[in-house]
C-alpha cells in the first residue's frame, strides 16, 4: 500500500489559510471532511496537537496512541505514522497545532531550570510523545489561539513565544515528570545543550571565554567553535550584546550612574564601557540615560 508522505509543518503553512509563523513558532488551523489513513509524517518540528474534533491515532517506532477531542498531544519532532477520523458522517476533523523547534524547548528549559529540580527524582521513562487530558484552562488555551489564527493578524516573536511559554508553564505546573521525560528526545546533541545552559547561567557573572570552556571541559578552541555554531556568533560578540543589554537596563534606572553601572556589567575602567556601549548603541551611556528617563 502507498502512504501519503507530509513533511509538517511546512506543507500545512502552505495549504492552509490560518497560520502564525514567528522564528521557532508555527501555529496553524487544520481541518478536514474525510478519513485519512496512514499518513507517514516527517516531523521538523516538535508539535503540540489540540484535537478539537474527529479522532487521531499517532504511531511511533516503540508508541502509540489513539485520542479524542477531550485529549491533545505532545509530540518530539521525528518520523511517526498518523490516522485522521471523522466521529460519523455529519461531522469533521479539526485541530489547532502548536509547532517549536528545539532550540525554542532548549531556552525553555534553560529559562526555568528550577521548575523541574525537585521533580528529577520521579522523571518519566524518555516518550516521544505525551497524551494530555484537557481541562477548563486548556480548552480556554486552545480557544485563545483559535481567536489569534481567526484575527488575520501578524503576531511578533515575542508573542508567540508567550503563547507556548504559557502552555509549558501550566503543564510544568502539573506534569513535570511528563516534560521531563520528553526533554530528553531533544535532538540537539547533550554537550550542546550543556553549553547553552553553562553559558546563560554565567552570562551576567563576568566570566571570561576561558572560565567558560573550563567550566564545560573541553578546549578554548573547541568551544569557541562549538558555540559560533550554537548562537551564529562569536563568544566575545555575543557576551558584548549581552553586557550592553544589562547596561541599558540599569541606565533605565534614575538612581543609576554610569560611573557605577560599568562596574556591574564587567568593565575595569570606566573609557573602555562608555567606547563599548556607544559602538553598540550609537550613544553614551548618559546620553542614552537622558533619552530614556526624559520622554
Amino acid at each position: 500500500m502507498n502512504l501519503n508522505i507530509h513533511s509538517l509543518p511546512y506543507d500545512l503553512i502552505a495549504a492552509s489559510a490560518e497560520t502564525i509563523c514567528a522564528e521557532g513558532i508555527h501555529i496553524v488551523s487544520y481541518r478536514a471532511n474525510e478519513n485519512s489513513t496512514k499518513n507517514r509524517v516527517t516531523l521538523n518540528q516538535n508539535l503540540f496537537s489540540f484535537l478539537t474534533e474527529g479522532q487521531k491515532v499517532v504511531s511511533y517506532s516503540q508508541k502509540h496512541a489513539r485520542i479524542d477531542s477531550s485529549q491533545f498531544l505532545l509530540l518530539s519532532s521525528g518520523n511517526c505514522l498518523m490516522t485522521e477520523k471523522l466521529i460519523s458522517e455529519q461531522g469533521g476533523y479539526s485541530s489547532t497545532l502548536l509547532f517549536f523547534d528545539n532550540k525554542v524547548l532548549t531556552d525553555f528549559f534553560l529559562k526555568y531550570a528550577g521548575l523541574f529540580t525537585r521533580s528529577s527524582r520521579k522523571q518519566s521513562p524518555d516518550e516521544p510523545f505525551v497524551v494530555f487530558e484537557k481541562d477548563d484552562f486548556l480548552k480556554n488555551y486552545i480557544a485563545s489561539l483559535s481567536l489569534m489564527l481567526s484575527a488575520g493578524k501578524s503576531v511578533s516573536t515575542e508573542m508567540a513565544r508567550l503563547k507556548f511559554e504559557e502552555i509549558m508553564l501550566y503543564l510544568a505546573d502539573r506534569f513535570p515528570e511528563k516534560l521531563l521525560g520528553l526533554r530528553t528526545c531533544i535532538q540537539e546533541d547533550q554537550s550542546d545543550f550543556e553549553i547553552r545552559k553553562t553559558v546563560e547561567t554565567h552570562s551576567e557573572n563576568h566570566v571570561t571565554i576561558e572560565e567558560l570552556a573550563f567550566l564545560c571541559n573541553m578546549s578554548v578552541s573547541t568551544f569557541k567553535r562549538r558555540f559560533t555554531k550554537l548562537y551564529g556568533t562569536s563568544p566575545n560578540k555575543w557576551m558584548l550584546q549581552r553586557r550592553m543589554e544589562t547596561a541599558a537596563r540599569l541606565l533605565q534606572q534614575a538612581e543609576e550612574k554610569p560611573s557605577d553601572v560599568y562596574y556591574k556589567v564587567g568593565y575595569e575602567n570606566l573609557s573602555s564601557f562608555i567606547q563599548s556601549f556607544k559602538q553598540t548603541f550609537g550613544v553614551t551611556p548618559k546620553e542614552y540615560q537622558n533619552q530614556k528617563l526624559n520622554v
